[in-house]
């Protein structure tokens, strides 16, 4: 593309999952299908979806046994990891990141874009509850804490600019960082679905079984309503969770992408009943014309539309949240005005806006640093 650099390398966390930001690393494949995309950590088995990058290059930590998989064990290594790697040979660095890939030290012939999913959470927005979780034993971990603190702060001041997920993020990058960032909603949705919508006789969790995601609220919510709720995932919290639902409640475990979509199609509405820094999951529902409850905060204040795509709930109760699944009413929801909201999101639209603002920050700093 003209105008634009030639020499590019994406930069991510670790390669080792899949979810909403790897639907973003896919899309800037997509833009510059010749850049390499460099990270601490590659796990091959849980990554099939970065067989697509023409090189994935790896820090030292890919040699460390068991850090593949489990790079969070890891985290006063991370900084030193992604501040081994070399990116002379590049002209643009854009790193996708929640962590540590923000830390990459380039050249000032090199200019780097961050493209945020959020400040580190557990240092930062979310560090008293991390900090909870560890009760006794923050006695050891809080000089690594301190440290870990130290470095990100100072790796947040590398990047030549910072684009943002959210509005949530965006506000998180200023308090945190003391950054201005621009703001491109990431890819999301199901795009090309026109299948008719069919029964609405359950509602739908979909998501990880994990504890922030209050999956063990929603449970004991519908088992005092005795409504049928069907929960898409897994989790550490499965076994727990299958054991605290009542006949009314069906957990599927993992299921293929297909099965879940007609999952989607035939529910009454998406439980969103927790915080997200965007929130990929609401989008999709709502790409193929469902509704969704969610706790009015984070990413789905900013996606949904309440009264229009869903209910935002304000109270983080469990009775808020009770008394929102007995009110709602499905037939008060277009479809089709849902599904046209979604395109706000789609892959399209953010392709177009990465590669605007890409353009204009580059040539910004071309004309700032050419000599």
């Amino acid at each position: 593309m003209a105008d634009l650099p030639k020499r590019i390398a994406l930069v991510y966390d670790s390669v080792n999952k899949w979810g909403g930001a790897e639907i973003v690393l896919l899309a800037l494949h997509d833009l510059f299908p010749m850049a390499p995309l460099y990270t601490s950590v590659y796990a091959k088995k849980n990554a099939a979806w970065a067989r697509v990058f023409p090189e994935i290059v790896t820090s030292f930590l890919q040699h460390i046994p068991f850090a593949k998989n489990n790079r969070e064990f890891f985290p006063w290594l991370t900084p030193l990891a992604f501040e081994s790697l070399n990116f002379s040979d590049y002209d643009a660095v854009i790193s996708v990141t929640s962590a540590d890939a923000k830390g990459i030290i380039t050249s000032p012939k090199t200019f780097h874009l961050c493209y945020c999913l959020t400040p580190t959470r557990y240092l930062w927005s979310h560090f008293s509850e991390y900090k909870n979780q560890l009760g006794k034993m923050d006695i050891f971990t809080g000089p690594i804490f301190n440290y870990l603190k130290k470095w990100d702060l100072s790796a947040s001041r590398r990047p030549d600019a910072y684009v943002s997920i959210s509005r949530t993020v965006q506000t998180r990058i200023k308090k945190f960082y003391h950054q201005d960032s621009l703001l491109i909603y990431p890819p999301a949705g199901i795009e090309g679905d026109k299948s008719e919508n069919n029964r609405e006789d359950y509602f739908l969790y979909l998501g990880r079984l994990i504890s922030y995601k209050n999956p063990e609220t929603v449970i004991k919510v519908f088992n005092e309503l005795n409504l049928p709720l069907v929960m898409i995932g897994t989790g550490k919290l499965e076994k727990k969770l299958k054991k605290l639902a009542k006949p009314n409640i069906k957990i599927t475990g993992f299921i293929s992408d297909r099965e879940k979509n007609i999952y989607i199609k035939n529910c009454k509405a998406l439980i969103f009943f927790h915080e997200e820094d965007f929130g990929i999951v609401p989008v999709e529902v709502q790409s193929m014309g469902k509704p969704v409850i969610a706790l009015n905060r984070g990413g789905a204040s900013e996606t949904v539309i309440d009264g229009k795509t869903g209910v935002l709930i304000s109270d983080p109760s469990p009775q808020a949240l009770a008394g929102a699944v007995l009110n709602f009413d499905s037939s008060k929801y277009s479809p089709d005005f849902i599904k046209n909201h979604a395109k706000i999101f789609s892959r399209v639209r953010f392709k177009a806006e990465f590669v605007k603002i890409f353009k204009q920050q580059w040539t910004k700093y071309k004309n700032i640093y050419s000599y």
